[in-house]
């Protein structure tokens, strides 16, 4: 989809919040929305720091399809998130 290319290219080049924008509408009109609008929103997420609905939207991505690369960013987030989580009782 030539419209999910473009919101690509605002993720990669640091528009995360304009992306969202763009995702929310795309997902709200399309009720047949694949699991990669949902990824993406996931990505754009994860760039502004809000691991949270990062994990939301990627957990949504996997139950529409689950051999999303969603799969694999959730397990990448979860990792990240545990080593963090870990660290904040050695300070």
């Amino acid at each position: 989809m030539s419209e999910l290319n473009g919101i690509k290219d605002l993720i990669t080049n640091n528009h995360a919040d304009e992306a969202i924008k763009e995702l929310d509408q795309f997902i709200a009109s399309n009720p047949d929305v694949g699991d990669e609008a949902f990824f993406l929103r996931g990505n754009a997420y994860r760039k502004l720091g809000n691991w949270q609905m990062a994990l939301n939207n990627y957990l949504l991505a996997i139950e529409i399809n689950p051999e999303s690369p969603a799969v694999e960013a959730r397990r990448m987030l979860m990792d990240i998130m545990e080593f963090y989580h870990k660290d904040m009782y050695n300070q």
